[in-house]
């Protein structure tokens, strides 16, 4: 188990590969491939390149096979924005439910009740009720129940490409890490199979990852029953979904995908334990507890602090106590201020949250 954090000693890390050259039976050098120019020096990238080179190194009494090199990502606020501040997926339930058009006239009391709670919360600070997160669940469920994958997925997208409010020159859809999509193609390049987790709808999740080559079935999420579009209220073991049929989404949740449930889901769709966690807040501490206690494989866990304020929408002091509660329970600390070169990229720029009247 990796739990001490290095100095660094290098900011980048290189690969060189060569080819054959047939037509002159030559080997041709290929340029070097340099990985994470979007960070700085810092101690989490130092602990997690030595970590890979230990565990990849088929020399070390550490090493791990491919099959077994598999590693598990958070979504919100670990490698894509909370823009508003609060979850892609909160924002969109608060345009369905209160801004578009076809359907806030026919939205349900409770659905609209949640809506509500995320623009209070968004635009006035009043703090969401307890135990939001199932109540967001259910209202969601409802929110989107009797579109099809397809439609769901055109709807998601179609948020998704509407500018991040906060910022310039960003959509919701571009309002990605560039320095932990860096990290995927590390760990791609070194072997490794990832997987996203997340408390956020399964499909939800996978429109937003398409964009950067996530596939549908390295996703993990929230899910609510589908059933088919003439199955009624037949039970699926007594009906047979028939040719012309498709799939649509029900209002009746399934799971909200959070703490010891990501654990749950990870143990049932992955069938392994995890060697490597990536995280940013308290509902990924079980799932890198459950990576941290692997008993065949050295492990690593890593928690970003959103700790960034002038380039984010952060609570800068909020971070810096979360830091030191994620370096006391083992994890490396990954500081968006200090780590990151560039949080979206270059022309991104965090303005004032603006609001309809």
């Amino acid at each position: 188990m990796l739990v001490a954090i290095l100095t660094i000693s290098v900011q980048t890390t290189t690969l060189t590969s060569c080819s054959k050259d047939d037509d002159n039976n030559s080997t041709v050098v290929l340029p070097a491939k340099t990985y994470f120019q979007s960070w700085n020096q810092c101690e989490a990238l130092t602990a997690l390149k030595t970590y890979v080179e230990d565990v990849t190194n088929p020399q070390s009494p550490n090493f791990i096979s491919t099959e077994d090199r598999i590693a598990t990502f958070d979504m919100d606020g670990t490698f894509v924005g909370e823009l508003y501040p609060t979850y892609f997926e909160y924002n969109l339930l608060e345009y369905r439910a209160l801004d578009d058009p076809s359907y806030r006239d026919l939205a349900p009391e409770d659905v609209r009740e949640a809506a509500q709670a995320i623009r209070d919360f968004v635009r006035n600070g009043k703090p969401l009720p307890d135990h939001f997160d199932m109540i967001h669940a259910r209202a969601a469920a409802k929110a989107y129940a009797g579109m099809t994958i397809a439609q769901f997925d055109a709807y998601v997208k179609a948020y998704a490409a509407k500018p991040a409010n906060g910022f310039t020159n960003m959509t919701y859809g571009q309002a990605i890490y560039k320095p932990m999509l860096e990290v995927f193609d590390y760990l791609k390049d070194n072997g490794f199979t990832y997987y996203v987790v997340s408390g956020s709808d399964r499909f939800i999740c996978r429109a937003l990852v398409e964009s950067i080559g996530i596939e549908p079935n390295r996703v993990i999420g929230m899910d609510v029953w589908f059933k088919s579009s003439s199955q009624a209220e037949v039970a699926g073991v007594n009906y047979t979904m028939a040719h012309e049929e498709y799939l649509v989404r029900t209002d009746s949740l399934i799971i909200k995908n959070l703490k010891t449930n990501k654990v749950l889901q990870i143990s049932q769709e992955i069938g392994k334990v995890p060697v490597l966690s990536f995280g940013n807040s308290s509902g990924d501490q079980a799932m890198h507890n459950y990576c941290l206690s692997n008993p065949k494989h050295r492990t690593a866990a890593f928690m970003l602090i959103a700790d960034d304020d002038a380039r984010d929408h952060a609570n800068r002091e909020k971070a810096l106590t979360l830091g030191q509660k994620w370096r006391n329970s083992g994890y490396h600390v990954i500081s968006m201020r200090d780590d990151f070169r560039t949080i979206y990229g270059d022309g991104v720029q965090k303005v004032d949250f603006t609001f309809p009247n």
